[in-house]
């Protein structure tokens, strides 16, 4: 089964994003950004089509740039304009969607590669959204543990960080510019369609189970290998596509987490600390 190199990239790049949204996911599910991430992982479709139209073959680099723009002009609308986040982030999704609906209609011969970036294909995870992926985790993984505390204060309250002295706008900033970067790289895991549930569903089958916050976010961790790992076990045994068997095992973690959290009577605040 997994003799085969692109099998052991596919394994490896499930073993990489899934914890990796894991765990970014404990803080967007926190902070309400589930709304966030999709108009961003929207937003790639705009970038694929950008990338084919000038002439790449690799839509990954179109992916990054048109995500990293929607990222900034989310945030640059909501201190100009005065609008509601949800008011910006409808918008967006759905004019970039337009937008790369459009471009894509006037391309011909990429329909294969959109339908995997819509649901995901594993299978072509290649060298450079594996090397991407890799620093994305040991970047996240590192700031995540020196940055923890002020992270969960800002978390809570803003304006309590703020009165403690930390600078809650480049916090704000980084973490958006790395959950970008790390929903535009899971797209070729589980689609765009798909990629919020990496970030939600993870996290909330840990919060079920877990007492405080580094709990869930171990757990949260753990549970997006099991989920990453054994959705692709599941995919190439069954024979069915990649990224929905990574949401469908998710899934079932979150059930089988949801009756153990209610026989175990496991309650919580909104984010406890350590």
């Amino acid at each position: 089964m997994f003799t085969e190199p692109f099998m052991q990239r596919a394994l490896l790049g499930a073993l990489i994003l899934a914890p990796l949204c894991a765990l970014l996911g404990v803080f967007v599910t926190a902070r309400r950004m589930a709304f966030f991430s999709d108009t961003v992982a929207h937003a790639s479709l705009t970038g694929t089509a950008a990338a084919f139209l000038v002439g790449l073959t690799e839509p990954t680099p179109g992916m990054l740039v048109v995500s990293l723009l929607v990222a900034a002009s989310i945030i640059w609308l909501r201190e100009k304009s005065g609008l509601y986040h949800d008011t910006i982030m409808a918008l967006l999704l759905t004019g970039s969607v337009a937008v790369g609906t459009v471009i894509l209609s006037r391309l011909r011969g990429f329909k294969g590669e959109l339908h995997r970036v819509l649901f995901g294909d594993v299978l072509a995870v290649g060298p450079t959204e594996l090397w991407l992926a890799g620093g994305l985790l040991i970047l996240v993984v590192c700031g995540g543990a020196w940055f923890l505390s002020p992270l969960s204060l800002i978390t809570t309250s803003e304006d309590l960080a703020h009165v403690s002295g930390i600078s809650v706008r480049a916090y704000n900033y980084g973490f958006i510019l790395v959950l970008t970067l790390t929903v535009t790289v899971s797209i070729r895991l589980v689609g765009i369609l798909l990629v919020g549930a990496l970030l939600v569903i993870p996290p909330a089958a840990a919060r079920l189970v877990s007492r405080n916050l580094r709990q869930e976010i171990w757990i949260a961790v753990l549970f997006g290998m099991v989920a990453g790992g054994g959705g692709v076990i599941v995919s190439y045994q069954a024979d069915v596509p990649c990224g929905p068997a990574i949401v469908l095992v998710s899934i079932g973690l979150f059930i089988v987490s949801l009756i153990i959290g209610r026989l175990t009577s496991v309650t919580r605040g909104s984010l406890r600390p350590a």
